[in-house]
């Protein structure tokens, strides 16, 4: 059946009022640090690190999109002009030093062009600075234990708590740390492999037993960020979240206050076991 070109105008026409509407849903649904109904993008960034993987997934996406369509256009053009109807009698070059030239180098250089900010996120993302909090997290089945070397050495367990949203987020004690300042933290697991991961904060390391992995992030807003184990760790592996609550400085120095007494007061309050963490 053929369009006209008035039905094909009011078809385009539609198709762009329901992208430009889904991307308006899509940001209406976004919430900071978690994820959100019908998101089709990454979370928004918290952090410089995230920051920089969203700019290098925003230019991977044009640079990716810019090239299918020119070797669309370069199929389309070969369909079109040297088909048996159009070109009849085909030509017998077998080489071109101009094109064999392009479509080598240019090629190196679009690869050039993606090396050079994917090291420097790398680099950014390996290489620790000095930090201001250092928080050790160890993975157990089926929880995350949190301890805070630099503030009097107290450490809690940090399950999901059935009863708190977001559903499956939630948990009881939340790692709590400082607004603009440099967060290493430190992963090692209990038993098997687990991940660390928070995407608004733009960090994934595995904790595995007896290995100490860090990472570091630099939350610039406050609020609640969530993430989840990353890796398959045994059957409660979706039951084991990471939420971390980013509070003011003057809020911050509360809490390591009253933490030092809850868990110091209450050690065997503080440490879940595992039978508990499995239920």
């Amino acid at each position: 059946m053929k369009m006209s070109k008035g039905q094909i105008g009011r078809r385009l026409l539609g198709w762009a009022v329901a992208g430009t509407a889904m991307g308006a849903c899509g940001s209406a649904f976004a919430e900071l640090g978690q994820p959100a109904p019908w998101e089709y993008k990454l979370q928004e960034a918290a952090t410089p690190v995230m920051e920089n993987i969203t700019w290098f997934h925003n230019f991977l996406l044009v640079l990716i999109t810019l090239i299918t369509l020119f070797v669309l256009a370069l199929l389309v053009v070969v369909v079109v002009k040297f088909n048996a109807r159009a070109n009849p009698v085909p030509s017998r070059t077998t080489h071109n030093t101009l094109i064999e030239v392009a479509w080598t180098l240019i090629p190196v250089l679009i690869l050039v062009g993606i090396a050079v900010p994917s090291f420097r996120l790398l680099f950014l993302e390996l290489d620790v600075p000095k930090a201001d909090l250092t928080i050790k997290a160890t993975g157990k089945q089926w929880y995350w234990s949190y301890a805070y070397p630099d503030n009097g050495k107290f450490e809690f367990d940090s399950l999901m708590a059935q009863d708190k949203q977001p559903r499956l987020l939630g948990v009881d004690n939340e790692m709590v740390v400082p607004v603009n300042k440099v967060i290493r933290v430190q992963t090692v697991g209990a038993d098997v492999i687990h991940s660390f991961a928070v995407p608004a904060f733009g960090i994934k390391i595995d904790a595995i037993p007896g290995r100490l992995n860090e990472t570091w992030f630099k939350a610039t807003k406050t609020g609640m960020f969530y993430g989840q184990c990353s890796e398959l760790c045994g059957k409660d592996h979706a039951f084991m979240p990471i939420a971390v609550r980013v509070v003011t400085d003057k809020e911050f120095a509360a809490w390591v206050e009253d933490a030092k007494k809850k868990f110091a007061a209450n050690p065997a309050n503080s440490f879940a076991s595992i039978g508990t963490a499995a239920q």
